[in-house]
């Protein structure tokens, strides 16, 4: 279910957000600053979700999808790059589009061997419940990129969030198999699992599927210990009105080989997407919409203790507009950044701030 807003609406919105070079200033908020990256001036109006990373030698790199709608056959993957010391995004570039099938969701992502790595979903049929998994290869820095590979073949094979690097060197990307074919609920068979990358043997493998009730997707995990993980991971269902709307949880106790059930959490879920890191500090930060029927708030919330509470917390967007499929990495310098989709799903916006603007928060 949509929340569109209005022409007049949309157009106020978008000429209200500052761009790269004019950061928006609040003497009570100064210490989060936020950015309009991409809106409706630029290629695929629809543009939903979107991911960044940093590259290697100090770029920042954001693939999103774009098109008419959601659905549309005419979407593609486009890039962009901010080289390190500039202020200036450059011009959103094709870099996947399959000729007549819908392309969504991309995870763009820098390997440990410097290896960049582009997933993303592609359509062969009308809803994500026919939808494989594709990825490609950059060798340059994001420059030029390898022919597609399929990593999933299975229909309803889907991909959102970033990988980790797990403790022992192997690479573990989050999927899920979507299920229902109704674009405005998922079924109770949706669920969330992991592809086990091994970069010695370049193989992938299957992790078993972590079930709950009324189905879930989109999980984002964390390492604690060698054989400790958690994932946080958006709920299933429909988009109807609720109470009982929370998100779920799932932990590993074989260093994420096992999965067990999907069980809810204390965190509200409008049935949308959040993301879960691992600081440098070793906290846990989680990005999330504290709402169970609306994208909004954007709350950002940090776990000192491994997940066992989360004191900390702050709303760094709201009001009367939605915020998301939130995306959040740390760069090198120690800065927390957040990507993120707002304007009926025209515009990207980025957040970025320090972990003590959290923990120091006043709101």
């Amino acid at each position: 279910m949509r929340k569109i807003l209005s022409t007049a609406t949309l157009i106020a919105l978008v000429a209200s957000i500052p761009t790269l070079a004019q950061v928006k200033k609040n003497p009570e908020r100064d210490n989060i600053e936020t950015y309009r990256i991409f809106g409706p001036e630029h290629p695929g109006i629809y543009k939903h979700p979107a991911s960044i990373t940093e590259l290697a030698n100090g770029d920042m790199y954001i693939a999103y999808y774009g098109g008419s709608d959601e659905y549309s056959t005419d979407t593609a993957v486009y890039g962009s790059r901010l080289k390190k010391g500039e202020l200036q995004w450059t011009a959103p570039q094709v870099i996947a589009d399959t000729p007549d099938h819908g392309d969504g969701n991309p995870v763009i992502w820098q390997a440990p061997d410097g290896v960049v790595w582009l997933f993303y979903n592609n359509i062969y049929g009308t809803t994500w419940s026919d939808a494989r998994v594709i990825a490609k290869m950059s060798h340059d820095g994001a420059v030029t990129w390898t022919d597609p590979i399929v990593i999933n073949f299975e229909a309803g094979s889907m991909v959102r969030g970033q990988p980790i690097v797990l403790n022992n060197g192997d690479y573990l990307l989050p999927m899920y198999f979507e299920a229902g074919n109704d674009p405005e609920m998922t079924s109770a068979d949706t669920c969330s699992y992991f592809m086990r990358y091994n970069p010695k043997e370049k193989t992938w493998k299957e992790t078993n599927r972590i079930k709950s009730p009324t189905g879930n997707l989109q999980a984002q995990v964390v390492q604690i210990s060698d054989e400790y993980l958690i994932c946080y991971i958006r709920r299933g269902g429909n988009f109807l009105p609720t109470e009982t709307g929370y998100a779920i949880r799932s932990e590993s106790r074989d260093g994420g080989y096992t999965w067990s059930d999907g069980v809810d959490t204390p965190f509200k879920n409008p049935n949308s997407a959040l993301d879960l890191i691992k600081l440098k500090s070793g906290n846990l930060l989680m990005v999330y919409n504290d709402n169970m029927n609306e994208r909004t708030p954007l709350t950002v919330a940090i776990s000192t203790d491994n997940d066992k509470t989360w004191a900390y917390s702050r709303d760094i967007l709201g009001g009367d507009n939605t915020y998301a499929y939130p995306y959040a990495i740390q760069r090198s310098d120690g800065k927390i950044v957040i990507l993120y989709t707002t304007n009926a799903r025209t515009t990207i916006m980025l957040s970025i701030f320090n972990e003590s603007a959290i923990l120091e928060s006043k709101w």
